[in-house]
């Protein structure tokens, strides 16, 4: 049976994808700070901090597959990232380990196309595109120079679980949604790429499982929903059965802000996202996986508001899982 070490269990997509991998199969090692994690019975825990490579090492030991979910907060990026990548593929380089990594659009910077495919050049202009680009050239060196594998899904901002509190689809676009309000960060009419994390973490495992026939370096775009804030907000009130007010982010005050808070002047950085339409084809990773999960929008928001917390089950509209089960069927 193959085995994976999770890293950042707890976090947003670590925690889909420890789900993921274990009903699909696969023995699977949840690894945080604490080794502490909450999930059923059957799920071995350790713990390690991903910023001491003897820890990484020896957490990851017996473990065929590492995949590296932790995502330290934007301003710690600069002191975090690397070091962290460099433990991961070294860990993997010790074990003889595939490496999994999930990528964002980051590094295609700020002039990013509305069309991206696995041939669009990365062009990064921005302090963290840079940062993820320099991560995943590490990943390419490894592969060509230690034999090391590394399989990368690159995605738009996700939603969707209990985990996901740290997204922009939980802590801004729904935020206020109990009170009737969706906040939208950008034009309702720009194209946005989002993540749906459970469909996600499916092509992760899906990939992991055709590692053999892989190259020791491959990226993959995951699709996921490409849609306008329109379709967001259209989909938000068919889950709830009720039209929402509408607000925007003031993105001025934010960079004010930034001048004082470390974290606003890095959330601000990445405002550019949220004006330029952007959304990922998917043909290569159609073609190594053929059945790519992709969760309908409207159902896959009822989840992602039914398991956040954001808005609880008994304020969601009366009659939408009911709706939703019909759609399905």
């Amino acid at each position: 049976m193959k085995k994976i070490a999770v890293f950042g269990a707890n976090g947003n997509i670590g925690n889909h994808a420890v789900r993921a991998f274990c009903k699909a199969g696969w023995q699977v090692r949840a690894i945080t700070r604490n080794g502490q994690f909450n999930h059923a019975q059957g799920i071995e825990t350790a713990s390690a901090n991903a910023m001491d490579k003897a820890q990484v090492i020896s957490a990851t030991r017996g473990c065929g597959y590492i995949i590296n979910c932790v995502n330290p907060p934007y301003p710690k990026w600069q002191d975090m990232c690397m070091p962290i990548a460099v433990n991961m593929i070294t860990a993997a380089a010790q074990h003889k380990a595939v490496h999994l990594f999930p990528a964002n659009v980051y590094n295609y910077g700020t002039q990013i196309p509305a069309k991206i495919t696995n041939e669009t050049p990365m062009r990064p202009d921005t302090k963290k595109g840079h940062i993820r680009l320099d991560m995943e050239l590490l990943f390419e060196q490894f592969a060509v120079e230690k034999n090391v594998q590394t399989l990368i899904l690159r995605a738009g901002d996700f939603f969707g679980g209990s985990h996901s509190q740290s997204s922009w689809f939980d802590t801004v676009v729904t935020k206020s949604l109990a009170k009737g309000k969706i906040t939208y960060p950008g034009p309702m009419n720009v194209v946005h790429s989002w993540a749906y994390l459970p469909d996600m973490a499916q092509a992760f495992v899906k990939i992991a499982e055709q590692s053999n026939e892989l190259s020791n370096f491959e990226p993959f775009l995951f699709k996921g929903h490409a849609i306008t804030g329109n379709e967001l907000k259209a989909a938000i009130e068919q889950v709830i059965e009720k039209s929402c007010k509408l607000s925007g982010l003031p993105w001025p005050l934010l960079r004010f802000a930034g001048l004082f808070s470390p974290m606003m002047r890095e959330i601000s950085e990445m405002s550019y996202l949220w004006h330029s339409p952007h959304q990922m084809g998917d043909r290569k990773l159609q073609q190594t996986i053929r059945n790519v999960e992709h969760t309908p929008l409207v159902q896959a928001v009822f989840q992602s508001l039914a398991e956040s917390g954001v808005m609880t089950s008994a304020k969601l509209g009366t009659n939408a899982e009911g709706k939703l089960l019909q759609q399905v069927n």
